[in-house]
């Protein structure tokens, strides 16, 4: 983990502590480890603060797509799956969380838009996480090797290019 993301995650443990509310926007390639990072996150927090967080907090459209502990990827359902995932991470806001997460790539400012747009609204501030070097060849490589949704170098790299700072 780079030193930036480590300022990152003592931040958010503050914002906790003083119980401001707080979204944060996860953004990066699949297997660049930003799921990693929320649970790293989780590691350093009080204890019930981090079971909150894994209760109720963090929001991923890749959890609509585990069936019996198996991630079964169906194009077909992604536009749904990414609605109710917005619509629960509303809801988690609207409901008082004080730490909510957005754990999608986010590569394009269009993707996390409406996520930070209801924080904003609902008195929330936000951070960007960005894991990785999203243009980085290396790093492209590294993701297609480790991701476990057995995303392909082509598909990676494609998303790649999508990648908005």
């Amino acid at each position: 983990m780079t030193a930036q993301q480590l300022a990152y995650q003592r931040e958010v443990c503050e914002s906790v502590a003083r119980a401001e509310p707080l979204v944060i926007i996860m953004r990066g390639l699949p297997g660049s480890g930003k799921s990693h990072w929320v649970s790293t996150l989780c590691a350093q927090l009080e204890v019930n603060s981090a079971q909150r967080l894994r209760d109720s907090g963090i929001f991923s459209t890749d959890h609509f797509f585990v069936r019996d502990g198996q991630y079964c990827f169906d194009a077909r359902r992604l536009a749904e799956y990414h609605q109710r995932n917005l619509a629960g991470f509303i809801d988690a806001l609207a409901k008082g969380e004080p730490l909510v997460i957005c754990d999608n790539t986010n590569l394009a400012h269009w993707e996390f838009m409406a996520y930070e747009a209801a924080a904003r609204v609902l008195g929330y501030g936000v951070r960007r996480v960005l894991i990785g070097d999203v243009r980085s060849a290396v790093h492209q490589r590294v993701c297609a090797e480790r991701n476990g949704h057995g995303v392909p170098l082509a598909a990676i790299r494609r998303m790649a290019r999508t990648f908005e700072p």
